[in-house]
């Protein structure tokens, strides 16, 4: 896939701060595909998601969204794309139509027979206004908006903090349906949860690094999860990629291919889990493990 295929391309993107270094990411996104980009707080994946969309402006490094560069086409680009972020705000005391006419005049590809469509089917009301909706059915008017405009790259940045978990699960339907009609979603979130049911791949951000870039599944099928009950037994150390203290004694990561000649039984960790644990033991991540060379291997 070349960059003008991508409805994506990451090439390089640098940001440096004070305190904090973005370092050289890189990646690009496939059509109809929902990708997770994750990694504690501060580990950069705000910062990677404003450089992107242009809001803060890297050091260097090059995006290109569906093969065009943003600021030689700003007015295609901000087409192609919907952005949606938990810190996004309405006029709150507004009729959702009145914003919604507004909006529709800064896009010459708004439609509005999807408009309309979406609406209903969120069930969602003009007269009503931000202030009276909960903060699911904000979500839903933010996503209308975008897919009202032809959005075919959704950049969600944090979309389901402070939704209860009924509410993330209609979102996560929502982004499912419209992958299968070819929408492409960059997802960052802390909700793990979120992405095991539906991401594709997984974008894992490290102190500003990138140091994972997977399918979901073969990125989860790489850990083993050992929970020890007393001593921590020599050859589980050697083989730790991350330790956590919990009630009954330790949790361990280790990588799935060495599992096996341990003599002790061992299980499937959850991806809240995995990435629990490597942050916890980030110098041995980046020395050893499954997931040394991991972006070697992906760009092959």
């Amino acid at each position: 896939m070349t960059e003008n295929d991508s409805p994506l391309s990451v090439r390089s993107l640098t940001k440096s701060f004070p305190s904090f270094l973005l370092d050289d990411i890189s990646f690009e996104l496939e059509p109809g595909t929902i990708t997770g980009l994750i990694g504690r707080n501060g580990a950069g994946k705000t910062t990677a998601l404003n450089c992107i969309m242009g809001f803060t402006h890297p050091d260097s490094g090059s995006v290109r969204v569906f093969g065009d560069i943003p600021a030689q086409n700003a007015a295609r680009v901000k087409g192609c794309i919907g952005f949606i972020s938990a810190g996004m705000t309405f006029y709150t005391s507004r009729k959702l139509g009145l914003i919604t006419s507004v909006t529709r005049t800064f896009y010459p590809e708004w439609d509005d027979r999807a408009y309309k469509g979406y609406m209903s089917r969120f069930g969602l009301d003009e007269e009503k206004t931000p202030a009276t909706l909960s903060n699911g059915m904000k979500l839903k008017y933010a996503l209308t908006l975008a897919l009202s405009h032809g959005a075919r790259l959704l950049i969600l940045d944090e979309p389901t903090s402070g939704l209860d978990p009924v509410s993330r699960d209609e979102f996560i339907e929502i982004l499912l349906s419209e992958r299968d009609l070819g929408i492409t979603v960059l997802f960052s979130t802390h909700i793990t949860s979120d992405l095991e049911k539906c991401a594709d791949r997984i974008l894992f951000l490290q102190n500003g690094h990138l140091t994972a870039d997977r399918p979901l599944n073969v990125f989860a099928d790489d850990y083993r999860m050992a929970d020890i009950r007393n001593e921590i037994p020599p050859a589980i150390r050697e083989l730790n990629l991350g330790m956590c203290r919990v009630r009954d004694g330790w949790t361990v990561l280790i990588p799935t291919a060495d599992s096996h000649s341990l003599g002790i039984p061992v299980r499937k960790p959850t991806l809240d889990e995995i990435i629990t644990h490597l942050d916890r033991e980030s110098t041995t991540f980046s020395s050893r493990g499954p997931s040394s060379g991991l972006l070697e291997e992906n760009k092959r």
